[in-house]
């Protein structure tokens, strides 16, 4: 996986003290956001950042500029965290980041769905998602883990059908990602 995901990263301030304002910032979004929703209160967020409001604009001009930096910020660590599984057996590093992506990605539907996806920075987002489960994929399908007419399209589509789906709880979503797990799994 390549170093920097420079697509999806979040372009930071150069300055100690700006960076540091500009991560708290971050930080707080990423709290508020996840307890009250995209429409939360930017005087909230950067009240629990610690700094004014001014600062919060200096740095996010727009609640939607804000929204995607969480959103970038977030999918820059999912993407590295497939790092963490790459020393893991096969399946068990496959089966570990997809639920790592269902975990971000059921957190995330709602800030998502606030987005204007139609900018190529969502492509590119979507392409380090697929660059960092690839290889995965891939180990899992070379140990005769995972079946190997399966494409990381193919799973990640999968997944976000689990995701998008109403479901009656968390057991339910449970049930159907063990399911679609199932249904890559080589057959023993």
């Amino acid at each position: 996986m390549p170093e920097s995901l420079s697509s999806v990263a979040v372009a930071r301030p150069q300055r100690s003290d700006a960076r540091r304002n500009f991560e708290a910032v971050l930080a707080a979004a990423k709290t508020v956001f996840a307890s009250d929703g995209a429409d939360a209160s930017l005087e909230d967020i950067a009240r629990l950042a610690g700094v004014g409001i001014a600062t919060l604009y200096r740095n996010f001009p727009t609640r939607a500029a804000l929204l995607e930096a969480v959103y970038f910020e977030e999918v820059d660590q999912l993407c590295r965290s497939a790092a963490d599984f790459t020393g893991m057996p096969p399946w068990e590093g496959l089966e570990g980041w997809l639920r790592r992506f269902v975990d971000y990605a059921v957190t995330k539907k709602a800030l998502i769905d606030s987005l204007n996806r139609q900018q190529p920075a969502f492509a590119n987002a979507a392409t380090a998602m697929y660059a960092a489960g690839g290889p995965l994929l891939e180990a899992a399908q070379a140990a005769g883990e995972a079946r190997p007419d399966v494409s990381i399209d193919d799973l990640m589509r999968l997944l976000i059908g689990v995701i998008s789906v109403n479901v009656s709880g968390a057991d339910q979503r449970e049930r159907m990602l063990q399911l679609t797990l199932d249904g890559v799994r080589a057959s023993r």
